[in-house]
């Protein structure tokens, strides 16, 4: 048991670290701001709500809500996204609560909230049963659970599966992320504690990158788990290059037209009970 939790503070550890490399708030921004103002409207967020973001990052989701008239609280593992975020918010003209939290293990009460949302963050928690328990737990009966999720097929995904080769094993336990993308692991997950589940595939534009070599450039400068592939590499510069090619190739067959479309899925459901 004790090695048990040992090993998990390391993975945790390993998260935090891995997130707070390059910029993710520059991801966030330049890339895909329109994910969480297209959660916060899905799951309805309105004046006067109880909003949780969970692995809220800089906020996505969190100040969306926020500026829809919610009481927010984003919390995330990772402490110094919160700090951008917080940043961030104040430029934006408003206030919500940064907490840093584990999205397995939540502090806070049972049905705290009225609306429990995670754009593109809750995904990556290792256990991905123990991540959708805890969005259930915190949320009251009749309130709304909101996920936005890259899915295994679409570009996120993808970026992901060509990786994989290149980066040491996952944890013992850990799922790969994109699952929570999959319309069949998510109703595993979620059950029937939830009801009204609707899951939706959309897809966000992306048009910011002029060559192939410029997305992935730009991902080994400001994505935390490309920049922790290539450093798990660095001593490797046939690998290296390789990687290089393939994150081009990745990008090289997913552009038309300048043109990328990254899919997601759009999750929502009502708390039962």
């Amino acid at each position: 048991m004790i090695e048990s939790r040992e090993r998990d503070r390391a993975v945790k550890a390993g998260h935090r670290q891995m997130w707070a490399l390059g910029s993710y708030a520059t991801v966030a921004a330049e890339v895909i701001p329109e994910l969480g103002e297209n959660l916060v409207r899905a799951a309805g967020v309105g004046p006067g709500d109880r909003v949780l973001d969970v692995a809220a990052g800089t906020g996505n989701a969190a100040i969306p809500a926020a500026l829809a008239g919610a009481s927010v609280v984003a919390s995330d593992l990772t402490p110094e996204l919160l700090e951008l975020g917080r940043a961030l918010a104040a430029r934006r003209g408003v206030t919500l609560e940064w907490q840093q939290a584990d999205a397995e293990a939540l502090p806070y009460a049972d049905g705290e909230f009225d609306r429990v949302l995670s754009c593109v963050g809750v995904m990556f928690a290792p256990r991905h049963q123990a991540g959708a328990d805890e969005l259930v737990r915190v949320c009251r009966a009749g309130g709304t659970i909101g996920l936005v999720n890259w899915t295994p097929e679409g570009f996120i995904g993808q970026l992901f599966a060509t990786m994989k080769p290149y980066a040491p094993p996952p944890p013992p336990g850990a799922q790969p992320p994109p699952l929570w993308g999959d319309e069949d692991h998510v109703r595993g997950l979620l059950g029937d504690r939830v009801t009204d589940l609707v899951l939706r595939r959309q897809a966000v534009t992306v048009d910011r990158f002029a060559a192939p070599e410029e997305f992935r450039d730009y991902f080994k400068a400001h994505y935390g788990p490309t920049i922790a592939v290539y450093r798990a590499i660095a001593g490797d510069p046939e690998r290296v290059a390789a990687l290089d090619h393939d994150l081009a190739e990745l990008a090289r067959r997913h552009t038309a037209g300048g043109v990328m479309r990254w899919e997601y899925l759009l999750v929502t459901a009502r708390r039962a009970g």
